[in-house]
């Protein structure tokens, strides 16, 4: 099936196989890892996701404020979008870059139920934006990796940098080897004026049966001259977070995962309170939460992330912004507009 994406040959796990990050067989996170959910939880899981959705959606489609290409082109400052979940389009130094463009409709599109977005004819949005100087790409999960989305934006792309083991599913969906980059963690690359790091997380990878952990998940750090910014990716709170504060920060800005989250899973999606201590770690001076307000894939209400994390932030002092979805944001103006609250 395609949207499996590429599959591991003996050529690529050699390659692999040179990354200090994989060890018996696949990728291994820095500290130990797993999931405490066994065979038995899945029937349970599975009802919960089918039957109970009740707040865990909300009642009517979140809007998006329209693209103006125009502003966010001809903006003297570094400003960005988020399109909910982990999608944000950036503008900084003149360049252009998309995060994790997942546009689609369903972000289980093999499972047998439908994990339906938040807000509607999100894909339309590729048609209105610019061309794109790079996507930046932390995983291959579907929520993050989506093939329908990658299809529509090829012709607009002029570069891809992806974590390491991803360019075989850009690849095999059509993309130019010659446009993909991959990175090891810690590896960095230039973009004129621009240093990008791929940082270290706690999560995990895979889009089908037999190729968990065979490609490496992470963050991205953007630095220019007299700018630095953070992408934390997805994943569970640890120690990677001071070092990601003492090798690169400290950072203007960050867009903290926050959302999704389950004690099932608890150490590889952080809770709301543990994206704020992970900011603070990180040496992160002002953030904003993604990974909310685009799926329901965790069992808590829709609002429950951002308002834990709104909370967490004021107990602990931390500047925060919660942008409207598709806003236009200068992230060095306050912005603290609770939008969410008025919406069922």
């Amino acid at each position: 099936m395609k949207q499996f994406g590429g599959k591991v040959t003996k050529t690529l796990k050699s390659q692999y196989e040179q990354s200090p990050n994989w060890k018996d067989g696949q990728f291994q996170n820095l500290e130990k890892t797993s999931m405490n959910m066994g065979i038995w939880d899945v029937p349970g899981l599975l009802k919960k996701q089918i039957f109970e959705r009740a707040g865990r959606e909300p009642e009517k489609p979140l809007e998006i404020i329209p693209f103006d290409q125009e502003s966010f082109l001809n903006s003297t400052e570094t400003n960005l979008i988020w399109y909910g979940h982990s999608v944000i389009l950036m503008r900084i130094n003149q360049k252009t870059i998309l995060i994790d463009p997942m546009l689609g409709h369903d972000a289980a599109p093999i499972a047998p139920f439908k994990s339906k977005r938040f807000s509607e004819n999100t894909l339309d949005l590729i048609d209105g934006f610019p061309e794109i100087d790079l996507v930046l790409m932390t995983h291959d999960h579907y929520d993050h990796l989506d093939m329908t989305s990658i299809n529509k934006l090829k012709e607009k792309v002029k570069q891809f940098f992806v974590g390491l083991g991803i360019k075989r599913h850009l690849i095999k969906w059509g993309i130019n080897d010659s446009a993909i980059t991959e990175f090891d963690w810690w590896d960095h690359q230039s973009l004129t004026d621009l240093t990008i790091t791929y940082t270290p997380t706690r999560h995990f990878s895979g889009r089908g049966i037999n190729d968990r952990a065979k490609s490496l998940w992470g963050g991205w750090a953007i630095k220019s001259h007299d700018e630095n910014i953070y992408f934390s990716g997805d994943g569970g709170y640890g120690a990677h977070f001071k070092e990601v504060g003492e090798r690169l920060g400290p950072f203007d800005f960050g867009m903290m995962e926050c959302g999704q989250y389950n004690e099932l899973w608890h150490q590889i999606h952080m809770y709301p309170e543990e994206s704020i201590q992970a900011m603070i770690d990180a040496k992160v001076k002002k953030s904003m939460a993604v990974h909310w307000a685009g799926f329901a894939l965790a069992m808590h209400h829709w609002k429950e992330p951002i308002e834990r994390f709104v909370k967490t932030a004021k107990e602990k002092e931390q500047t925060i912004l919660t942008p409207r979805i598709g806003e236009l944001i200068v992230y060095k103006n306050d912005q603290s507009d609770e939008w969410w609250r008025s919406i069922n």
